[in-house]
């Protein structure tokens, strides 16, 4: 009789966390553990699955909450992080959650078997801003824009793995493309409209992980860029500019200054072929993208959106940081957001 492999799972209900369960238990060959927040969405979600996977509820902030897992684990696949704007916002939270919390979440592991393989994600963030140098690989330095406290939380993170003394792995995703997981935000004007990136889809990206689980021989102690390759690249103007046009809500007609001029992260992951050949996870490309975008959205909502297209553009604009302090001459901001 075959041992079932035990796979620890944090940020399972995230977006990329999400398509890592539902590949997981796809496979018979392992026993999944679950460790996630005690909120009642996230025990709505897991009671649908309950008798196929093992929950411990607890915060990564909390030491003695991950005293909770008592098995032996086999497997990490640490997806779990403050994302950003909030990363942003409450700083302090951020490095508790992503820093700090993967060092209690290594040491833990660590306790339990001294040989798991522990998977990480990481970001582009880690990069900082490639506006004028937008080729990125694994060997680049790291340095996280100004203002960008969840790539900063990263890099910390990224420490405490290799310091962890486990057999680890590190992939630094692209910007992720969901159809549902990008909501419209303050955070979508801190991106220059220039800024080149490579997008790949949560199943992609979790396509990663669960391959990775039977192939960590070629991964052990590597650094990867995990992007869609080069049929997934484009502008963020691209990007909003099809976006807009599919829901309806017209051109991307924002005065100047709305969106920053520097300090944010993307670009193209040239190196991230290298993951492709060893764990064949593509599937998409941008086409198909779109194209489950585009099938997504409910046509009363798109017919919505074409009649209040004005006001909702409106209110987006309001909601631009960079706009804010041009208009007010905050000298600080200015100096973060644009170029002299």
């Amino acid at each position: 009789m075959v041992t079932k492999k035990n796979i620890l799972l944090t940020g399972a209900t995230g977006t990329v966390g999400k398509e890592v369960l539902k590949q997981l238990l796809e496979k018979e060959a392992y026993n999944i553990i679950v460790f996630s927040p005690q909120r009642a969405k996230n025990k709505k979600f897991y009671s649908k699955i309950k008798e196929e996977i093992i929950v411990h509820y607890g915060s990564l902030e909390k030491e003695e909450d991950l005293q909770k897992i008592t098995e032996s684990i086999d497997v990490v696949i640490h997806l779990a992080a403050i994302i950003p704007p909030l990363a942003d916002e409450k700083p302090e939270m951020a490095r508790r959650v992503n820093s700090l919390g993967t060092k209690y979440l290594l040491s833990r592991v660590k306790e339990l078997n001294k040989n798991a393989f522990f998977m990480y994600s990481s970001s582009v963030s880690v990069y900082g801003d490639r506006l004028s140098n937008p080729n990125i690989k694994v060997n680049d330095p790291l340095i996280a824009s100004e203002g960008d406290e969840y790539g900063i939380t990263k890099i910390e993170a990224e420490k405490h793995i290799q310091n962890s003394g486990l057999n680890w792995s590190i992939f630094r995703l692209s910007a992720i493309m969901g159809v549902k997981n990008h909501k419209l935000s303050k955070l979508m004007f801190h991106m220059p409209l220039d800024t080149p990136m490579e997008i790949v889809t949560p199943s992609d990206t979790a396509r990663v992980f669960v391959n990775a689980i039977e192939k960590k021989s070629a991964l052990i102690g590597k650094f990867f860029n995990l992007g869609g390759g080069d049929k997934c690249r484009l502008t963020y103007r691209e990007l909003l500019e099809k976006s807009f046009d599919l829901y309806g809500l017209g051109k991307l007609n924002f005065p100047p200054k709305t969106f920053a001029e520097k300090n944010f992260h993307c670009g193209y992951m040239v190196d991230s072929y290298e993951l492709e050949e060893l764990l064949s996870y593509r599937r998409h490309t941008l086409d198909d993208y779109f194209l489950m975008t585009k099938n997504s959205i409910p046509w009363i909502q798109k017919i919505a959106t074409i009649i209040f297209s004005y006001p909702v553009k409106k209110y987006l604009q309001s909601l631009s940081e960079p706009l804010h302090a041009f208009k007010t001459k905050d000298q600080k901001l200015m100096t973060r957001f644009f170029k002299n």
